[in-house]
């Protein structure tokens, strides 16, 4: 089932391999287009049968008589896109239960929330669970298969695997964005490709979640949340450019969020349920989507335009959250802003009784006066560590404090 045209390794792989040899069912969940069949395809072990509910009559059979359909297509199997017919999973109990062997379901899935719901509630305990985005930037290069873990305490040892390119370079990396096909096919041009991706996203997932019955409006949303990516999330200011009420747009973002187009980050704060408050920023996980939506027409725009600040952060949350999850791991990472709205930390991470602050800077020549608004992090109980300023620098060196500078390209 390996597709012909190239294949980039993907992090997840050895995750995936893990998973499945300890757990009946594994369950790789990413938007559309992000590679999980692609992965999942060239890790099918010999006699693993495929079938995809990307088919609809496929997904109307599966729908309508479950055990039926997995007594047709036996396992081991690969179902893609089980979304489109939640029905299996109750099925796929049954048929764990009577089995109990590891490895028996590989499922694919591009709606987090009301899948995730059907799984907690139907295979809790019989299902390993990844989270695959679009290419980090290691693995766009061919150097993802054993990319490891951010880690804050030893940057320089994360550096060795990492590639310093110019900030021209990484500015056409971030104009192009992560999506499989696009590294493919160089000539591809992203403006036909997101073009089409949208068409579908709008055809199948957002019909499948919600009746928007204004899809005009529904992309002038999406464009205006782009605009927005990497700011705090105000929904009265998306529904004046949309021309919709503000409780259209919290169910808009729901979506957008629920099949893995946006990422929330919630602000920090000593007290936990504060956290859940207060107005939470919102990240676009493909930086090629978003610039192509806020509508940069090449890498040179955007590096020169007033988006070159927000999509590089915007960029750099992207390849931290892929480091963590490409490796099955789920970081406890926020960002820091205090009641008056004058001391802001763009990312803070919260990792073996530390915290970890990280601003992103577009200049070459950091200082570590760029961390000065950490002092006011609430830490009781934790302890305040020395932070990293992301920039674009050509190689990690130590500033005051032990704060480290750490360029971007090498994430």
């Amino acid at each position: 089932m390996t597709e012909t045209c190239t294949y980039y390794p993907r992090t997840a792989a050895a995750k995936v391999a893990y998973l499945s040899s300890h757990y009946p069912c594994v369950l790789v969940l990413g938007a559309r287009q992000v590679g999980k069949s692609t992965m999942l395809q060239e890790l099918c072990p010999s006699g693993m049968n495929y079938v995809t509910l990307d088919d609809f009559k496929l997904a109307e059979q599966a729908r309508r008589d479950p055990m039926g359909f997995l007594q047709e297509y036996r396992e081991p199997l690969f179902i893609d896109e089980v979304q489109y017919a939640p029905e299996l999973l109750r099925a796929i109990k049954l048929k764990v239960d009577a089995g109990k062997r590891n490895g028996m379901y590989w499922l694919t899935g591009s709606q987090q929330f009301h899948l995730m719901k059907g799984v907690t509630e139907t295979l809790v305990g019989r299902v390993g669970i990844v989270d695959l985005h679009s290419m980090s930037q290691r693995e766009a290069l061919g150097v993802g298969a054993s990319a490891p873990v951010f880690d804050p305490e030893s940057p320089g040892d994360y550096a060795e695997g990492g590639q310093v390119c110019d900030i021209h370079t990484l500015y056409e990396r971030i104009w192009r964005g992560g999506y499989p096909a696009l590294k493919r096919d160089p000539e591809l041009e992203p403006e036909g490709f997101f073009d089409s991706y949208v068409r579908t996203f709008l055809e199948r997932d957002v019909r499948e979640l919600s009746q928007v019955g204004n899809r005009a409006a529904f992309v002038k949303f999406m464009q205006s949340a782009a605009l927005r990516t990497g700011q705090q999330l105000v929904y009265a200011d998306l529904a004046r450019d949309a021309e919709v009420s503000p409780n259209t747009v919290k169910a808009w973002v729901s979506i957008l969020e629920t099949t893995g187009i946006v990422a929330l980050l919630q602000p920090y704060s000593a007290n936990a349920i504060k956290r859940l408050t207060k107005t939470p920023k919102l990240y676009f996980m493909d930086t090629g989507l978003c610039a192509w939506l806020a509508g940069w027409t090449s890498a040179k725009s955007l590096m020169k335009g007033s988006m070159a600040g927000s999509i590089l952060e915007t960029w750099v949350y992207g390849q931290l959250i892929r480091s963590f999850n490409h490796n099955g791991k789920r970081p406890q990472l926020y960002f820091f802003r205090d009641a008056k709205g004058t001391a802001e930390v763009d990312f803070l991470l919260v990792q073996d009784g530390g915290i970890y602050p990280m601003e992103v800077k577009r200049g070459s020549n950091p200082d570590a006066a760029d961390l000065r608004h950490a002092r006011k992090i609430p830490t009781d109980p934790l302890e305040l560590r020395p932070g990293i300023v992301f920039c674009t620098a050509e190689q990690p060196y130590t500033l005051a404090d032990g704060i480290r500078a750490f360029p971007v390209s090498l994430l």
